[in-house]
């Protein structure tokens, strides 16, 4: 007996050990990030682009991913979620991803604002740029006026974009952890968003390159342009960029690429945009990886 019992209690022994460090290693591993994207509006396949951005950043971290989506394809989109104070109280970072330019009741609107001013991080992209904007807004907004405040959320104010073409991505801080180890690119056609201004607490990191040709005439009195008027004409922006918003210094990640799915559905794309949803809750090192437990295998 004495020879089958001990080892026996051996291998009992081994597998306590085994199952505890198990459990352990369970236990050191830290929650999923949660994540709500909301979506919706104008101009744009939201229901594809929702589902491309859950996968791409839940098979890239540790995260489990929520969606907001309206079906509404006109300017006026809204969404219910933000219809409490609370709004935001379950998630670790918002994801922006709405088209709703002409929503414009204040307290709606005041709402969306106060859970980043208060230190909810965020990530806008591309058409959450031209959303949430009234009175003069082609004109660059005063620092703390009415019509400031998404702008002063997202760090640039933007009013308007060119054709879609091809856009020259070039990361112009390349030691950043959101840009660190990224190559430039150039995109499929795209639309070029303009920088009305860039507000002090704004840090461009990429910039964007267009060949744009000028718009063709219009009317019945309108003139044939001329050869040089026919030429393309370069035009650059500011295509992603961080900002620190609010007393708190909410950081806030935001890019203005991503009009077309194939443009969402590439990896460098969703690489960007999972770095800078990373930095954004502070879960980014200083080579651009995540931080322990937040990776996915």
């Amino acid at each position: 007996m004495k020879k089958t019992f001990l080892p026996l209690s051996i291998a009992l022994a081994t597998l306590g050990a085994c199952l505890y460090t198990s459990v352990q290693g369970q236990a050191d591993k830290p929650k999923p990030l949660r994540v709500l994207i909301v979506a919706g509006g104008c101009c744009h396949d939201y229901a594809t682009q929702t589902q491309l951005l859950k996968d791409g950043i839940e098979s890239r971290l540790n995260a489990v991913v929520d969606i907001a989506f309206n079906p509404d394809k006109t300017t006026k989109a809204t969404f219910p979620i933000y219809a409490s104070d609370d709004w935001a109280k379950d998630f670790d970072v918002i994801l922006h991803d709405e088209c709703s330019a002409d929503v414009t009741e204040r307290p709606y609107v005041s709402r969306i604002i106060k859970a980043h001013r208060d230190g909810k991080p965020a990530v806008n992209l591309h058409c959450a740029m031209h959303s949430y904007r009234w009175d003069n807004f082609r004109e660059p907004v005063a620092a703390g006026a009415e019509n400031a405040g998404w702008y002063e959320m997202i760090g640039i104010q933007s009013t308007g974009h060119g054709p879609q073409s091809p856009i020259d991505i070039t990361f112009t801080d390349a030691t950043h952890p959101v840009t660190k180890g990224l190559l430039p690119w150039t995109t499929i056609n795209e639309e070029l968003y303009n920088n009305v201004q860039i507000f002090p607490s704004a840090k461009a990191l990429a910039s964007g390159r267009q060949m744009q040709l000028p718009k063709k005439p219009k009317g019945k009195d309108a003139k044939p342009a001329t050869e040089t008027e026919a030429k393309p004409v370069e035009a650059n922006a500011v295509v992603a960029w961080t900002n620190e918003f609010g007393p708190s210094k909410t950081r806030i990640f935001s890019t203005t690429l991503g009009h077309n799915n194939d443009t969402v559905s590439d990896p460098r794309y969703l690489d960007l945009v999972t770095r800078g949803l990373l930095w954004s809750t502070e879960k980014l090192q200083a080579d651009g990886t995540p931080a322990p437990g937040y990776s996915k295998p």
